[in-house]
Parts: structure tokens; sequence; C-alpha cells
């Protein structure tokens, strides 16, 4: 499973959703876009600040966490950021190619 952070904020569209139907319906409609990927919602706040809210989500891959980006994207109630996050493990192993890896210009 990939693991992605959401963040953004809402458009007018959005926060005026979000005013009539309340937080745990917000969240409750992520949790359904998620799980519909074949995925989990890990945790969800909303903040105040230049973002509006912050998901984990965990998904089977990059193409379906685009997917979800786009579908977000194409609602227009929020402007979505995505932020791939990597494990200890995950960095252990991209360490351990970087040693495998000679760059360009590299000796």
């Amino acid at each position: 499973m990939a693991k992605f952070l959401w963040h953004g904020s809402y458009s007018e569209r959005g926060a005026k959703a979000l005013v009539e139907e309340g937080g745990t319906k917000r969240r409750a409609g992520v949790e359904r876009a998620v799980t519909a990927m074949g995925g989990t919602l890990e945790a969800m706040y909303f903040a105040f600040g230049d973002d509006d809210y912050y998901a984990i989500v965990d998904l089977p891959d990059n193409v379906s966490g685009a997917a979800v980006s786009l579908a977000t994207a194409l609602a227009g109630a929020v402007r979505l950021k995505t932020v791939v996050l990597l494990t200890a493990e995950d960095l252990d192993e991209a360490a351990r190619r970087a040693h495998e890896y000679q760059g360009p210009g590299a000796r």
C-alpha cells in the first residue's frame, strides 16, 4: 500500500457544503472515495490557516492516489495537494539503491 498526506482548502462551493453537512459527513465522503479505490482513511483533521484539512490515507498504489486526486479536482469543491509518504523501511531501501546508482557525471 502507498501512503499519502492530503491537504488543501475548500472552494466557496466546498465551504458551503461543509457548513450545510458538517465535518463528519465530509469525512465520511472522503472515506467512501478512498474505500472505493481499495484504500483506507487513517486520519482526517480540519484546521485553521492556509489549509482547511489534512488526511492520511493508504491506497493500493500511486495510480490510485492520482485517480482520487483527479476525481477530487473535477468535483471542484476542494483544492487538494498530495504528498507521498515514505516509511523508514522505504527510506532504507532508497538509501540502499542510491549506493547502486551512478548518476550523470559520477566517477
